[in-house]
């Protein structure tokens, strides 16, 4: 079964050792480790599966760029099918759009033909299909410009996800989503986006993600409960040494108007 983006979690019947320990070190930001845990493995999947969480690394830390292309050249050389093959375009894509995101360098054509080569790789059905439709909104809203692809791009890797009980992936599909209905002023439809998203990471121990999902609900509530969040995501970014570094800009409430 292809790797998904809650796998590993220890809350699902047949979960093996080695996915439980991946998914413990993940998601408390230990990406290193967890990526070595999966050196060993023979395969294609292991390989973009180790890939994913040294992207993953990137995108939270700005760091181990080298590390993660050399995973990723790896996971390129040992597909050995076009699901393989689309799984990795599709981490060729995510860290190009890291990269180009977080200003290390723009590779925003990298991504978008990285992941247009997924998109005619990967089966309509495959699990690995709704995270690619994530990742196009990602680009469509952060690159492009273009909140409506992006919204349309979420609605599908919701659909997937909730289809293929990836419940780590409905996280960030609610968080995006109540993201542009609160760019539209939908202040009831992001409270409930927000607060499903955070739900989820809460009850999945994704403690990494956590953070993020408290600033992002704190962004759609009134005072007082919006400083009770962003304190409670302070604590957390500190606790877990800084990370996401992103984060850090989005935990001071803006000034009050003069």
């Amino acid at each position: 079964m292809a790797h998904t983006a809650m796998s590993g979690t220890g809350t699902t019947t047949g979960d093996d050792p080695l996915q439980t320990a991946v998914w413990r070190l993940r998601s408390r930001g230990c990406w290193t480790d967890a990526a070595a845990l999966l050196a060993a493995r023979p395969g294609a999947g292991p390989a973009v599966q180790r890939t994913s969480l040294l992207v993953e690394r990137c995108l939270f830390t700005g760091d181990g760029w080298g590390e993660a292309e050399d995973s990723l050249r790896t996971a390129e050389a040992l597909a050995e099918d076009d699901d393989d093959r689309g799984a990795a375009a599709c981490e060729r894509g995510q860290l190009a759009y890291a990269s180009t995101v977080l200003h290390v360098r723009d590779r925003a054509d990298e991504a978008r033909t990285a992941l247009g080569r997924a998109a005619a790789l990967l089966a309509p059905n495959t699990p690995r299909r709704p995270l690619l439709d994530f990742r196009r909104g990602l680009i469509a809203e952060h690159i492009a410009g273009s909140p409506q692809a992006a919204k349309a791009a979420y609605r599908r890797a919701h659909a997937g996800a909730t289809a293929h009980a990836n419940l780590l992936l409905l996280s960030f599909t609610w968080r995006h989503l109540a993201g542009l209905a609160l760019r539209d002023g939908e202040l009831a439809e992001a409270r409930h986006g927000f607060a499903e998203s955070l739900r989820i990471r809460e009850e999945l121990g994704y403690l990494v993600g956590t953070a993020p999902a408290l600033a992002a609900l704190a962004d759609a509530e009134p005072e007082p409960e919006a400083t009770r969040l962003r304190a409670e995501a302070t604590r957390l970014f500190r606790l877990l040494g800084g990370v996401p570094a992103w984060l850090s800009q989005h935990l001071t409430p803006p000034a009050p108007a003069a």
